[in-house]
């Protein structure tokens, strides 16, 4: 059964200070892009093929999904979202991808294992 990896879009991007805040939707964009070798390759204790789902919110809403990446706009929260995308995955195994405390903490309550951005944005 494949990984489902949800990535939060908002936390991986803000991670690192590469000027991201002065176009945020084409740093969601670029993140996407990063993480689509991930989808074949898998991730360090998470082999391949993995689903993979990034998780936008603000600006960034709209962002197209791409072959390997699946994009979901959060209509409000992008925790709540993701939040709610661990809790569905209850059934199959679920990495987050966030640094955020509270989110981890939900997150894990459904199941879900927590790794930090660094995991896809060295």
């Amino acid at each position: 059964m494949r990984t489902l990896v949800v990535v939060d879009a908002a936390n991986v991007v803000g991670s690192k200070p590469d000027g991201w805040w002065h176009d945020r939707r084409g740093a969601a964009e670029r993140l996407r892009d990063g993480l689509v070798a991930y989808a074949e390759d898998g991730l360090p204790g998470h082999p391949g093929p993995l689903d993979i789902v990034l998780v936008v919110e603000g600006a960034a809403r709209g962002v197209p999904s791409v072959p390997g990446v699946r994009v979901e706009s959060a209509p409000g929260s992008g925790d709540d979202r993701i939040a709610e995308l661990a809790a569905a995955a209850a059934d199959r195994p679920c990495l987050v991808i966030t640094a955020d405390r509270e989110l981890r903490g939900r997150v894990a309550a459904s199941g879900a294992r927590c790794a930090g951005p660094r995991t896809v944005r060295p």
